[in-house]
């Protein structure tokens, strides 16, 4: 019988592998792995997996939240001996071989982390307790409630400066999801907002990308990169390469070059950091995520292994480190699990090779870039379609395919997006925002669920 303090997870004799974690890599583990001889119990914040690539179509009306997320427990199906539970990983005991979470804690045979990344701010205060980011589904339905209401204020309001300050969109970061963020605002201003707002002048309307380096897509090729800045420019987009943004208050973004800018909505989508849990030792952490070896092994444990963003997994042709992209991720996942059952089993293990199948991004209507190994790069509407295919391909659970699917041909015979709604309206100071800057994995309690992080921070001081 399970102490009152532990997570109640059936005891047993075959060996437990727990996995911090459902996201891409977590999912493919669990799908994967031979539960035989093991019993597998997945723990994580949400009872949902997130198809984070289209959060940006949740922000911008095209798509609803649960087109891209499913239930977990649906994601990896019926399993025997698989145990999912809702929890807050606190901390890792990793002499003890426990962890310590919001609901108990739970001993393990074998530790999988795969709690992926969070948003990464590089530090700056003003910008994180300001800006919107866009790593999880509330974040997406924030925005998009937050951009409409911008519309329906700036349509009321007499004050030519003010209506500017709303319909001024900043965009923080160059890539994929910063210019595909882009491109959809863009298609908002062209095709669907002269529809609902006749009487606003749109003209007023700014989308502003800015990007750190000397190019978009900097991951991407050059050509990819010079596809992105003259689709975008094509929408109208103002875009600032070479520049940084040096603070946010709110209404005024300062940036590196001495531009000053007033906007009441800067998105952040310019990085991710790993998601790293206490407990393991400082030796093993480098750049904000957990050094493993080829087996995924982190260094120094013969027991816990990291998978997916979390992981930094250093070779030959990646020097610092694979790069944290979802592909990484599953490809990573399917091969532990594999090694897992071999290690149950007394068999030696196989190391990792990440087989790159190449990177896209699209920027609107039949216009996308692919690059694909061996040198291919192409755009325009070819590019376009396989960016949706594969997609579409790798979003979970069928009835999802079929949402997503029925939404996109609508979108693009109706030039319409079908999910303009401010159901949860977005007030700034009182609707709470997950950041991406905080444990990914920590619930929130229930008087936080109507708060932001400013004003949390504010009541615990006050309390």
């Amino acid at each position: 019988m399970n102490n009152q303090n532990e997570v109640n997870v059936p005891d047993t004799e075959k060996t437990r592998v727990v996995v911090i974690g459902g996201g891409f890599g977590g999912i493919e583990l669990a799908k994967a792995l031979n539960t035989r001889r093991i019993q597998l119990v997945m723990l994580d914040r949400y009872n949902y997996h997130t198809f984070q690539p289209l959060l940006y179509q949740v922000a911008t009306a095209g798509l609803e939240p649960d087109s891209i997320a499913g239930p977990l427990r649906k994601a990896i199906g019926p399993r025997r001996d698989f145990y999912f539970r809702l929890a807050l990983v606190k901390k890792i005991d990793t002499e003890n071989k426990c962890l310590h979470t919001s609901i108990g804690s739970i001993n393990y045979d074998i530790l999988v982390i795969a709690n992926g990344s969070k948003t990464n701010y590089f530090g700056n205060e003003s910008i994180a307790m300001n800006c919107f980011p866009l790593k999880q589904i509330p974040h997406a339905l924030d925005l998009r409630s937050h951009i409409l209401q911008n519309f329906e204020r700036a349509v009321v309001s007499k004050n030519r400066e003010e209506k500017i300050r709303l319909l001024n969109f900043v965009i923080v970061g160059g890539g994929p999801t910063g210019v595909e963020l882009a491109g959809a605002l863009g298609e908002l201003k062209k095709d669907v907002l002269p529809k609902d707002y006749p009487d606003l002048d749109l003209s007023l309307m700014k989308i502003n990308l800015v990007e750190g380096t000397d190019r978009l897509l900097p991951a991407m090729t050059p050509f990819a990169g010079e596809k992105a800045y003259k689709y975008l420019q094509k929408f109208g987009v103002d875009i600032y390469l070479n520049t940084l943004v040096k603070s946010y208050d709110g209404e005024l973004a300062q940036l590196s070059d001495g531009r000053k800018m007033e906007t009441s909505t800067l998105i952040w989508a310019a990085g991710v950091m790993g998601n790293v849990i206490d407990g393991l030792p400082e030796e093993v952490i480098e750049k904000n995520r957990i050094l493993v070896d080829e087996y995924n092994r982190v260094l120094g444990f013969d027991h816990i292994f990291a998978i997916g963003d979390v992981a930094l997994m250093k070779t030959r042709q990646y020097q610092n480190g694979l790069p944290m992209l979802a592909p990484v991720a599953m490809q990573q996942g399917r091969r532990l699990a594999k090694n897992l059952s071999r290690l149950v089993d007394g068999k030696p293990l196989v190391p990792f090779e990440y087989l790159d199948k190449g990177a896209m991004a699209t920027v609107g209507r039949n216009r996308a870039v692919v690059n694909l190994p061996g040198n291919l790069n192409f755009g325009g509407f070819f590019a376009w379609f396989i960016w949706l295919f594969v997609h579409l391909l790798y979003i979970v659970g069928f009835r999802g395919k079929i949402v997503v699917l029925a939404n996109w041909i609508w979108n693009y015979f109706t030039y319409d997006r079908g999910t303009r709604l401010i159901i949860r309206p977005f007030v700034k100071g009182k609707n709470m925002r997950a950041k991406g800057g905080g444990n990914v994995h920590e619930l929130p309690r229930p008087e936080e669920f109507a708060l932001n992080d400013g004003s949390v921070r504010e009541k615990r001081a006050n309390a």
